[in-house]
Formats: structure tokens, sequence, C-alpha cells
């Protein structure tokens, strides 16, 4: 099906992926176009192995090989000067590129078996709650993908990071879930986390990762509080209950208490804020995690979940 232009919803350790043939101009519009993306928003291009990265970026620093070595397959994406096999298509006409090798052994056997590479933004549409199980990209998706790979859940539940190693200090554009405590350790040294950069990559748009309910973000003290005064507005109320504030009575139309463990948070994260949706809710009332570990990742995609939406 790749090798025929078509699109492959395919699993990976974060969030199931929409790919095509990285190669394939047409392919990769494709993606553009059931995801309703902006063509200016470039995509990530996954590989099968860390040897193979020379073969997509026109060099490879000496820290891009560190980080590579040590944490692929696994999500963290480089972004890297673009080499000639990458069409402007898939970097959003940027001569950067951002690439990974995925942790999930479905999508690494797809990966060996076409033998290029495979851009895959979240398989659903462009904003919207990533999918983390195959029956979310059916029901989004529905017949616009060609194939649907089923892999299971996925076990880290929030995108890659991805870390700009195009110039002399490396910055985290986005924290996922290799976090920046890890990337510290292995580096030595300190990494940025900078609000804007120059450097377009995937999930900088203000609204994103956004569930249809509105989301709004308290601080955890005022959780239930915040939920009583919306439900007496007369919105229909979902909650994101702080583990620390479990057995609180909360007047809300339903509520999630959130586990103590962050990677247990980060796994569920999109599978509340879809069940929220489904149950009914029109307003989503959450707090901010510490922004350590994890965290910082759960932090990110809740502050965009809760970003102005789109007129």
């Amino acid at each position: 099906m790749l090798r025929a232009g078509g699109l492959v919803a395919l699993p990976t350790e974060t969030v199931y992926g929409l790919g095509a043939d990285a190669e394939n101009p047409a392919a990769v519009a494709r993606i553009f176009e059931v995801k309703g993306r902006p063509p200016t928003h470039p995509l990530i291009v996954h590989i099968g192995s860390a040897d193979r990265l020379d073969d997509w970026v026109e060099e490879v620093p000496d820290t891009a090989r560190l980080l590579a070595r040590r944490f692929w397959p696994g999500p963290l994406t480089l972004v890297l000067r673009r080499g000639r096999r990458v069409p402007l298509e898939a970097t959003g006409g940027l001569e950067t590129v951002a690439v990974r090798v995925p942790d999930h052994p479905v999508a690494l056997a797809l990966l060996s078996a076409f033998g290029g590479g495979v851009t895959a933004p979240s398989a659903n549409r462009f904003g919207a709650v990533s999918p983390t199980v195959a029956d979310h990209v059916r029901t989004e998706l529905g017949d616009a993908v060609d194939f649907v790979l089923d892999g299971g859940p996925c076990e880290v539940g929030v995108e890659s990071t991805i870390v700009d190693v195009t110039g002399p200090v490396p910055s985290i554009l986005r924290p996922g879930g290799v976090t920046r405590e890890e990337l510290e350790a292995a580096l030595g040294a300190p990494l940025a986390v900078p609000e804007t950069s120059t450097v377009r990559v995937p999930g900088q748009h203000p609204s994103h990762y956004a569930p249809r309910a509105r989301v709004v973000l308290v601080e955890p003290g005022r959780v239930a509080a915040e939920a009583e005064r919306a439900q007496e507005a007369g919105h229909r109320v979902g909650v994101l209950l702080p583990a620390e504030s479990a057995g609180t009575p909360v007047e809300a139309h339903a509520v999630v208490t959130l586990p103590a463990s962050l990677a247990v948070y980060a796994r569920g994260l999109y599978g509340y804020l879809r069940a929220l949706d489904e149950q009914g809710c029109d307003l989503i009332v959450a707090s901010l995690p510490p922004e350590e570990g994890l965290g910082l990742a759960i932090t990110n995609r809740l502050h965009r979940a809760a970003g102005p939406r789109p007129a």
C-alpha cells in the first residue's frame, strides 16, 4: 500500500501515525488533505534504524549521533538539515527535516520491509486529540485511510520529544516521551526549552491535541470549585481530578481521577479526553502537573488543548 502511494495508519510507542512514502510527494500531499493539515506544517520522517540517518539528512553532528545512539529506537525526534531524498512537501517547505526511529515492533517491521522512510503525523484530524488505539483512527478517519495496522495500545501515549540539533546548542522544541532530564544526562549539559522557535515543527499550533469540549486549566486546589461553578452555569462538566485530590467530592457530569504516576497519566491522557467527549461533556476542568519528567510533556499538551480554537 505504501509503495502504491496509499496511506497506512501504523502504531508507534507514542501515538498512531498516518503514514505515507516519504519520497512520494503525491502521497505526502494526501496526508495533508486527509488530516486538514496546513501544508506549511512539517512532518516527521520515520526510518527503520539509526544506521539509515545519513541517507535522509545533509550531515549528522556529533550531538545528533550521541542522541540517536542513546534514544533510538524511541520517542525522540531530531531536527537536522534536509537531505536530497526528502521532498519539500514533507518539510513544509523548510530546509530542515525531523527524523526518528519508532520503538514499536510493528512499525519497525513495516519500515524494515518497506525499506524507505515513512512520513507519519498523528492519524487524526488536524488539531484534534491524537489516537492511541487503532479504533480511534477508524472512528475519526474512516475510509480515508487505506490500511490500518493494529498494534494494540500505545505504550507512551504522548508524542515524541523534538530536539533541534542544527545549531551549536541543542534545544527542545516539543517536550515528549524522552524527558528533559534524560536528555541532559545524556549530553552532560542543560537544554533550553524556548517558548518560540524559528524552526517550525509539529505540535506548535496554539490549539492542538484538543477534544471537542473546551478545556479550562486551574490551580490543582481549585479543580473541584471551578467544576461546581461551571456546572451551576449550565455546562456539562468533565473533570481531570489530580491524584492528590482523590476522594474529594466533585459536582460534575463526569470525573476521571488521575493516576499518581506521570508515566501512566501520559499513557492515558488522550484516552481520558476522548472519554469525556464521548460522555457529552462540553467543558473539561483540569490542572497542570509539576513540570518534571513526563509532567513537562503533559503540561504542554494540556496548554495546547486549552488554547484558542480556530474561528
